[in-house]
């Protein structure tokens, strides 16, 4: 299986107001470091898995109405909590999305599956993986 991954970063603010997130309750802020991970079994008639500049641009995209924001205050996730699992997930969705509309090209034919990452810290991370559809 073959992979191509790209990275970019965001800074957001949330709180995650439930007894079980301890401090984390209140509003604060994170950065995440944010991998996405494309596969694929053959590699395209130019020997790639997907254009590396179209994936970044894909992700710089997706990334964008989140950067800087108070995800507490978005629409999208009005009511949800936010959590790096939650978020991960949210990325993924996005990314297949643009990835199924052409964003990556003829290139999107053949993924087998996304893997997004959100490193919360150097220490902990969260992926969610799936297929493109």
């Amino acid at each position: 299986m073959y992979c191509v991954e790209v990275r970019d970063r965001i800074m957001i603010a949330h709180s995650l107001p439930d007894p079980f997130f301890g401090p984390a309750q209140g509003l604060h802020g994170a950065t995440f470091v944010v991998d996405v991970a494309f596969f694929r079994e053959d590699l395209t008639d130019k020997n790639v898995v997907v254009d590396i500049g179209a994936a970044l641009d894909v992700l710089r995209t997706t990334l964008k109405p989140l950067a800087y924001q108070n995800l507490d205050t978005l629409p999208d996730f009005a009511g949800r909590l936010t959590t790096t699992e939650f978020l991960a997930r949210y990325i993924f969705d996005t990314v297949a999305k643009a990835a199924r509309s052409g964003a990556l090209g003829e290139d999107r034919r053949g993924l087998s599956k996304i893997r997004v990452t959100l490193h919360e810290t150097d220490l902990a991370r969260a992926s969610y993986e799936g297929s493109p559809g």
